[in-house]
Order: structure tokens, then C-alpha cells, then sequence
């Protein structure tokens, strides 16, 4: 005998209406209807199922129908393996159950509300007989698709991303994950309501974040999230949170200055607090290479200057600040190393009060040296200075004097901005004060563009650093006495770390 076919068939939100025209011809022809029903049931219609009752109009009088029953609904699992176990035995009966049909030659259809394979319990049966016998999946129209035409807002636009979110993360991770979304669906509530509520709070969403409950079908209900009682929240509910691409920013923060670390080269290297950041600013002002990596927002300014102008940069971001925008100063790696935060706030106290009322935010980013010493090991493992060999803004004899102290100190020392094309000396003065007290063995670390398509890593010795390699997109790091090298071994590359111990003196 030929085994039957299975199919699994999603009947789309609630609405008869949008069953699609296959869905209601293989419900039509089907053998047999299979459908998921809640244990406790309340009503004639939830006796029958979400699934069932939306396919009610389509199906054939006299169809064999197989109810597959949940082992609990809201209540504790009393399995001695917990809701897992519970769960998972279900789905083992339920596809055994569906299998004695299907051998007997009949096809069966699965229905499943939405869509069979977006968080649809059809699937957990398809991963169970879709091996054994023919069958196919057939799709429906999403709860969040009908909840947004009910809502009559559109969810994304343009280059906005779409992050879909259960709720049954944890809070802070819901936070997060809205603050990294242009738009978000957040499915499966009911219980996990309160959490989000606060979590939507925390990432400053709730102005434009829409309850829709149980879109498409004749109990429909449409609110805005702030006015939801939680304890009217169904699990048959979603909340969106619509892009807002081409418009103004739903919550914002007027007179503010926030100094973002764009990381050391590309957005793999973008923190999540500084592209929410980014994606919040009406204003975005910095060096133009800087500028040129953010990706240009609809309606946001955009003012990009030579990098020899950090106090007029500054300057003016407070000022734009000041008439009520909400402007992102950027800085490449962390802007309070050696970049922008230091020149903003800088000129906000030379204001002498007159910009008082301006908040000034630094937004952290990885940093060069870190990404540096990450692409070698470990070498600032243990006690380090940082230090910048230009003396455009310092001069040259406090330069020595903290490398001879640094050196004297047995650190390890990374050296930003060690040369450029007129100005090459200085690296190499900058050696001669090390070699007082370091060996011409210590490991050197010479790291140009990290990040970059351009990046070049090398390993050397402080007697041996060809000072030719080094340029203003380079940053060296010099070890102390305890620096180490493991050599290249098995096509593993060399690696360099500094112990966390110290060797008694």
C-alpha cells in the first residue's frame, strides 16, 4: 500500500478569509484534518482549536478530524521530566497517531494558525515524519503581517532591519535586543507581559510600541501599548514596534551630546549601545572618514570636517545641542581615548556655564589597542601604559619623560599615533628611551588598519622594528621584561602574552 501525504498547512491568522487559495484546497481533498487543541477548553470554539475553527468554512462534511490534545495549557507540567519532557512526549504521540493514518494511505493535514514554520507547532511534527513519508508545507499569512495592516502602520521601510523577539527573554536582553532594531515584532505573551512592559520602558520604545490582540478575527483588538491592562493579555497577542525611517525618532532626547566609539574599523566592531545611539541622532558630526562609515539616515544632518578641527567640531556639536538636538559627536575606537570625548567636554567647560543645560554622553568603544592585542594574544595581560607619541599637542620632552617612566616601571606600553608622513623622528627617539630598559628581545607588536581589508600584524623584537612599516594607522605595543612569545606551531600563528604573575624581585 502506498503511504499517505502530509501536509503541513498554516491557515494564516485568525480571519477564514485569508486562508490561502492552496491551503483551502488540500483542507478541501484532505483524508484527514489534524489540529492542535488546548487540554482545558472554555468555550465550543477553543474545544475545537485556533487552527480548526479559522478552516471551519473550508472543510469537507464527514472529514476524518484528529484532535491533537496539549498536555497542559498555563499549568505546571506534573511530567516527573518537567514542561521538556511533557512537551516533547506530546509531539512523539501526536506524529505516531499521524503516522498509523498516513500508512494506511490517507493524507493528512496538519493545520497550524500563521504560518507552519514561524514559531508554528506544526513543525515539531514535520521534524518527526517529514523523513518518512512525502509531504509538504504550505504557508500562511504571519500574525504580525495582519496585526500591522490592522494597526495600519507600516513595519519597516527602506534599509530598516525587521528583529523578531519572543518575549520570553529575560528583560534585559529584550531591552537590548529592541535598542539594536530599527523595528521589532515581539511574539509570545501573555505571562511574559509585565517583562515586557518594562523592558520596552527600558529601551525607550513605548511611545511607539502597538498592542495587537488576536488581529484579523472578530475580537480584534488594537491599542497602544501604554494603555494595556496585563492582566487582559492573551498569549494570542503581539506587540510591534514600527522603523522609523523618513520620520523624527519617536522618543527624543532634545539638547544632548552623545560621544560614540565607532570601534577600530568596520560595524562588526559597532557596540549595540552606540549603533542604537547612531540610529537615535538627528545630527551626526565628526572627521569625515569617521562620518563616512555610518550608514546616512533619511532627515538625519550630517557634518563632516578635516580632523585638524577638534575644538570647532566640538564646539559646534554642543551648539547644535544647545537649539534642541540630539547629536552624535563620533570618534574611531573609544572616543575618551585619545579622541573626541575629551575635546567636548573640554569646550563645554569653557562655556562657563552658558551650555549647562546640554547632556553630555560618552557611548564606549572598543579601542585600537585592544583590538590590537587581540589579534596577537594577550600582551596586555598585566600592568600597561598607553601613551601618544604625537607632540602636536603636548611637547616632546613630557613625551620622554613618561616613556622613561614607563620603561623604568617594567610596563608594557602601547604607543598611539606613532608617526605620520612628516613627522617620523619621534618613533624613533621613542625606541631609544625603551632600549634603557628593555632588552633588544622584547616582543613588539606592530599593528596597521586592525579591522580593515588593509590590516598587517606583525611580530618583532624591540632591536629589530623596522620603523618604515609604521604609520598614523598603526599602534605598536612594546612588552615588559615578563612579555612572551609562543612561536608559530602546526599552522597556528606566533602568539604574545604577558603572564598575570610577576616574578619576585
Amino acid at each position: 500500500m502506498t503511504a499517505g501525504r502530509l501536509y503541513g498547512v498554516g491557515v494564516g491568522p485568525g480571519d477564514p478569509e485569508l486562508v490561502t487559495l492552496k491551503a483551502q484546497r488540500l483542507i478541501a481533498a484532505a483524508d484527514v484534518i489534524a489540529y492542535p487543541v488546548a487540554k482545558r477548553t472554555t468555550s465550543p470554539t477553543t474545544s475545537r482549536g485556533v487552527a480548526r475553527t479559522i478552516a471551519d468554512p473550508h472543510l469537507r462534511e464527514g472529514v476524518l478530524e484528529v484532535k491533537l490534545v496539549y498536555p497542559m495549557t498555563i499549568e505546571p507540567a506534573d511530567h516527573p521530566g518537567g514542561y521538556e519532557a511533557a512537551i516533547a512526549e506530546y509531539y512523539d504521540r501526536s506524529a505516531a497517531e499521524l503516522a498509523e493514518h498516513l500508512d494506511a494511505g490517507r493524507d493528512v493535514v496538519v493545520l497550524c494558525e500563521g504560518d507552519p514554520f514561524f514559531y508554528g507547532s506544526y513543525m515539531y511534527v514535520h521534524e518527526r515524519l517529514a523523513h518518512r513519508y512525502e509531504t509538504e508545507v504550505v504557508p500562511g499569512v504571519t500574525s504580525f503581517s495582519a496585526a500591522a495592516a490592522a494597526a495600519g502602520v507600516p513595519l519597516v521601510k527602506r534599509d530598516d532591519v525587521l528583529t523578531i523577539i519572543p518575549a520570553t527573554l529575560s528583560r534585559d536582553e529584550l531591552a537590548q535586543r529592541l535598542r539594536d532594531s530599527d523595528a521589532a515584532v515581539i511574539m509570545k505573551l501573555g505571562r511574559t507581559f509585565p517583562g515586557l512592559v518594562e523592558a520596552a520602558r527600558d529601551a525607550d520604545v513605548t511611545d511607539r510600541a502597538i498592542y495587537v490582540e488576536r488581529a484579523s478575527s472578530a475580537v480584534q483588538r488594537v491599542v497602544p501599548l501604554a494603555d494595556v491592562d496585563p492582566e487582559s493579555v492573551p498569549y494570542m497577542s503581539l506587540v510591534l514596534v514600527p522603523g522609523t525611517w523618513g520620520t523624527e525618532p519617536a522618543v527624543m532626547a532634545a539638547g544632548s551630546v552623545a560621544v560614540v566609539g565607532l570601534g577600530p574599523a568596520g560595524p562588526q566592531w559597532l557596540t549595540p549601545e552606540a549603533r542604537a545611539e547612531l540610529a537615535a541622532a538627528d545630527v551626526v558630526v565628526g572627521y569625515k572618514t569617521y562620518v563616512d562609515r555610518i550608514p546616512a539616515r533619511a532627515g538625519q544632518r550630517r557634518f563632516a570636517t578635516d580632523n585638524r578641527v577638534e575644538a570647532d567640531r566640538a564646539r559646534h556639536a554642543l551648539e547644535l545641542a544647545a537649539d534642541g538636538s540630539r547629536v552624535a559627536v563620533v570618534s574611531s575606537g573609544d572616543p575618551g581615548i585619545f579622541a573626541m570625548a575629551s575635546a567636548v567636554l573640554e569646550q563645554l567647560e569653557a562655556a562657563d556655564g552658558a551650555l549647562g543645560h546640554v547632556d553630555v554622553r560618552v557611548v564606549p568603544g572598543l579601542s585600537a589597542m585592544q583590538a590590537a592585542a587581540a589579534r596577537v594574544g594577550a600582551p596586555l595581560g598585566h600592568d600597561f601604559a598607553v601613551v601618544s607619541l604625537s607632540d602636536i599637542l603636548k611637547p616632546w620632552p613630557v613625551i620622554e619623560q613618561r616613556l622613561d617612566a614607563a620603561g623604568a616601571g617594567d610596563l608594557v606600553l602601547a604607543l598611539y599615533n606613532p608617526a605620520s608622513r612628516t613627522r617620523r623622528d619621534q618613533l624613533v627617539r621613542a625606541l631609544d628611551v625603551l632600549r634603557r630598559h628593555r632588552t633588544s628581545e622584547t616582543p613588539v607588536v606592530i599593528a596597521r588598519a586592525v579591522g580593515s581589508p588593509e590590516e598587517v600584524v606583525t611580530i618583532t623584537t624591540l632591536g629589530a622594528v623596522d620603523v618604515h612599516l609604521v604609520d598614523m594607522r598603526t599602534l605598536l605595543i612594546v612588552g615588559s621584561s615578563t612579555t612572551r612569545v609562543i612561536a608559530a606551531c602546526n599552522g597556528h600563528a606566533a602568539k604574545v602574552y604577558t603572564p598575570r604573575s610577576y616574578p619576585e624581585t
